[in-house]
């Protein structure tokens, strides 16, 4: 270094440190940063150099803004990547590197507490997609999912993958428009649509079928059956759905239907090999029910609304009546399934064909037996349907439950009008009305009115003006600004949108509306909560929460080939793997088992799909049709806790391989609330610069052969280490997949934990996190909890009080689930705004 440059660089930091020295106290890690900057990079980045437009003179801590933010995270990566300083400069140590990345990493987090910063309140939030659709289902009376409200919504934004946060769930204009759409089309389909007496449709032929099964239908009985061959989640799309093509355009208006269906299950007792189609034939063959509407895309193909509406055992060989009522909207048409079908048809038929064929009688193609050929004469396993009736719309006794739910017992009362309106606006608001409520409620009735609309259209017209005001779009505080305590009402709205993710009750609202026992009082608030739990309805609070803590919205984004998993997809396993967390998550509510058990359990619950995918005992004897069982796996040291369970095995994967570094960032941020630093932007593949490494565990040895690398690696390696021994799905494997010209290298599960904890496999490893860190995830659980039903992240200044509760959970010698959840809903943080 030339002299004036060093003197210049000496000046600079002697200017440094004495203004540090001055003040009362230097921020953590300055001295460092100094020491750092002073000796490996203001020759360059000084204010009259300043090569690449970098300026570091002024660059200090705190930080302050995302400028500063920006520049520290490049900082961070450069000297990560030992990119700087250049090779020809002088060259820092590894501890100095470290120690400077410690600084700038822990800055750059304490910075970006204050910047994000609420202020510890709760930013005023519009309701999440789901809730809005829960809120219009409890208005309405009725399940609303054949109508995809939400369909053509923005797709929700989260905070750390949690769809409650204030902050996130932005309205936009496009979505303004979409709200009022919605709107629209709910008024108008269930309280708009007109009266209508009951028709009958009858269909006994005309089956048709497209592409592949036109030809062999018409050939093996002219379009006289409907055939069911698969499941309709395949790629091939043959035969998954059965649709009637003399009833495309739909039912006429929105209501309930009567549907019978003629069918039989044809060869569940075939001589097929079963590998063929996939499936256990000792089950019977079950037939379902969707909508479909065929000016949304290809009938017989998947479409975006298509819940399962109904569905029933079919009979062996024999053709019976089954009979449905389901609801349909006006231009639905009913779609026949076969959920438990086939894994594909059109793979069945060339197996068959191929191993088959000289079974066959006949003229045969020069390719052999097609599925023609097949249907007459071989023992092709399917659903087989022969006639159909539609009888509908079937009007309900005592009324819509539409009308009742919105109007009344009474039904709609044109002399009522404004008061049945008014009663139900202080629903939709979740708070009684006020004036201006009433003024805009009146306005806009009258107003239709003078425009010579029915004074039912006037009304109808009135509800969609409601279900696009902020008061029922936001959970918008009515508490006095001066207040930092929520009052009543807003309380018994965060409380009912926490454990239902619906609006509150009669029974809160009365509480709400109490003055001699306040809901505001912790004992009266305790008391509902408790009730509330105890409602089947608090299955929004689960499901939403663990989409939420464990990211399970996420589960089959990235799934596996169908080649290498195709369980996965020919037995739905994403929705049983979901069931049995929020079965084992309901377990501790019910019951205030410990918060232990998410780490470490001798039981779980399972279905038949996952008990095979698990090689359970109960694979042998459990039906489809027993749903979920608890069962005991005391003695089986592969499973047990959340890590155990395919649903967070899969989440923690990218479906075609696994990654200890994926997995272990995972349970990091998922079960420790350890966020570790993302790694720098250019940072290189693993598989770059790891030759001769045969296993994942070698390669990340190769990689944290770079201090700066094993920093965090070390942390977070351990964590996926252990479990290593589960493939993308969540199935149990001792060997990694062979590869070419080599034995399958053997999986080591083995790991050392940070603090110096050692274990040999995933049983210990799953042992050490409860004996070692149990409180650690407590904390870390009272605090996902308290952000999702604030609706707000947790910050420094709530430290203090998540401590306290988790003080008052240890003193449950249980660490029971309820507690801690009892404990943060009466807590200051919860009841505050």
């Amino acid at each position: 270094m030339k002299a004036h440059q060093h003197g210049r660089v000496v000046l600079a930091i002697g200017l440094w440190l004495s203004t540090a020295i001055t003040q009362a106290e230097a921020p953590p890690g300055q001295e460092v940063l100094f020491n750092f900057m002073g000796n490996y990079c203001l020759e360059c980045h000084d204010a009259d150099v300043a090569k690449g437009e970098r300026n570091f003179e002024l660059f200090e801590f705190p930080l302050k803004s995302e400028a500063d933010l920006i520049a520290a995270k490049e900082i961070v990566d450069q000297i990560t990547l030992k990119e700087m300083p250049p090779k020809k400069a002088d060259q820092p140590t590894d501890e100095e590197r470290l120690e400077v990345l410690r600084a700038l990493r822990n800055s750059m987090t304490a910075a970006r507490g204050k910047i994000e910063s609420t202020g510890a309140r709760t930013v005023m939030r519009r309701l999440s997609n789901r809730e809005y659709e829960n809120t219009l289902e409890v208005l309405f009376g009725r399940q609303l999912e054949t109508l995809g409200l939400t369909a053509d919504f923005p797709k929700e934004r989260t905070s750390r993958h949690i769809d409650t946060i204030g902050e996130s769930l932005v309205t936009s204009g496009f979505l303004l428009d979409q709200y009022f759409q919605a709107a629209h089309r709910l008024i108008e389909s269930r309280l708009g649509k007109p009266a209508m007496e009951p028709k009958d449709w009858h269909f006994t032929d005309n089956f048709r079928q497209y592409e592949e099964l036109t030809g062999s239908h018409k050939s093996a009985f002219n379009f006289k059956y409907l055939c069911l061959y698969e499941q309709p989640n395949t790629d091939t799309r043959q035969g998954g759905y059965g649709h009637i093509e003399d009833f495309l355009e739909g039912v006429p208006v929105s209501g309930l239907y009567d549907i019978k269906v003629k069918a039989t299950a044809l060869h569940r007792d075939t001589h097929y090999d079963p590998k063929i189609f996939q499936i256990d034939f000792s089950e019977k063959f079950i037939l379902g029910i969707v909508p479909g509407d065929a000016t949304k895309g290809h009938i017989h193909y998947p479409q975006g609304i298509e819940p399962l509406l109904a569905q029933a055992i079919v009979p062996d060989n024999t053709f019976e009546w089954l009979t449905f009522r389901v609801w349909l909207e006006a231009g639905q048409t009913p779609r026949f399934i076969f959920p438990n079908g086939p894994y594909e048809s059109r793979a069945s038929v060339i197996a068959i064909n191929k191993r088959y064929k000289d079974e066959f009688t006949g003229v045969k193609s020069v390719s052999g037996v097609g599925r023609a050929h097949i249907l007459k004469q071989g023992k092709l396993p399917h659903i087989r349907i022969d006639e159909i009736k539609v009888h509908g719309p079937v009007a309900e006794e005592t009324g819509s439950k539409e009308e009742i739910a919105v109007f009344g017992k009474e039904g709609f009362q044109a002399g009522k009008a404004i008061e049945q309106l008014n009663r139900f606006a202080s629903r939709a608001f979740r708070r009684p009305l006020n004036d201006a409520d009433r003024r805009s409620i009146k306005k806009t009735y009258d107003k239709r009115i003078a425009d010579k609309a029915t004074p039912r259209e006037a009304a109808l017209d009135t509800l969609k003006m409601i279900l696009c005001s902020p008061s029922f779009l936001y959970l918008a505080e009515i508490t006095d600004e001066k207040e930092t305590k929520l009052g009543p009402y807003d309380l018994a709205s965060r409380l009912s949108y926490a454990l239902w993710a619906s609006p509150p009750d009669d029974k809160l609202r009365s509480a709400a509306a109490s003055k001699t026992d306040p809901l505001t009082d912790p004992k009266v608030l305790r008391k509902q909560s408790e009730r509330m739990i105890a409602d089947p309805r608090v299955s929004g609070f689960i499901n939403g929460f663990l989409d939420s803590w464990l990211n399970l919205r996420d589960l089959g984004q990235m799934p596996p080939p169908r080649s290498a998993a195709r369980s996965y997809y020919a037995e739905n396993l994403p929705e049983s793997m979901k069931e049995e967390a929020r079965l084992f998550f309901k377990n501790l509510l019910d019951n205030n088992r410990s918060i232990g058990d998410f780490l470490d359990a001798d039981y779980t619950f399972v279905d038949k799909k996952l008990a095979k995918l698990y090689e359970l005992p109960e694979k042998d004897s459990l039906r489809l049709a027993d749903g979920f069982r608890r069962v005991d796996i005391a003695k089986n040291n592969r499973r047990g806790g959340l890590l155990g369970m395919a649903s967070v095995l899969t989440v923690s994967a990218n479906g075609v391989e696994t990654s200890p570094v994926t997995r272990g960032v995972w349970v990091s941020e998922n079960i420790l609330g350890v966020t570790p630093p993302p790694p720098p932007d250019e940072v290189p593949a693993i598989d770059s610069d790891v030759r001769g490494a045969t296993t994942i565990r070698e390669k990340l040895e190769k990689h944290r052969a770079d201090k700066t690398c094993a920093e965090c690696h070390r942390k977070i390696d351990p964590l996926g280490f252990g479990l290593e021994t589960f493939d993308p799905i969540g199935r149990w494997r001792d060997h990694y997949p062979k590869p070419k010209n080599a034995p399958a290298p053997k999986i080591d599960s083995s790991g050392e934990f940070p603090s110096g904890e050692t274990f040999k496999n995933f049983d210990e490893f799953k042992k050490h996190l409860v004996a070692t860190r149990k409180d650690v995830f407590a904390r870390h659980l009272i605090t996902e909890f308290l952000a999702y039903t604030t609706g707000r992240h947790m910050e420094p200044v709530d430290q203090f009080e998540i401590e306290d509760i988790l003080t008052k959970v240890r003193k449950d010698k249980q660490y029971g689930l309820r507690t801690l959840i009892l404990e943060s809903l009466t807590s200051e943080i919860f009841r505050s705004r």
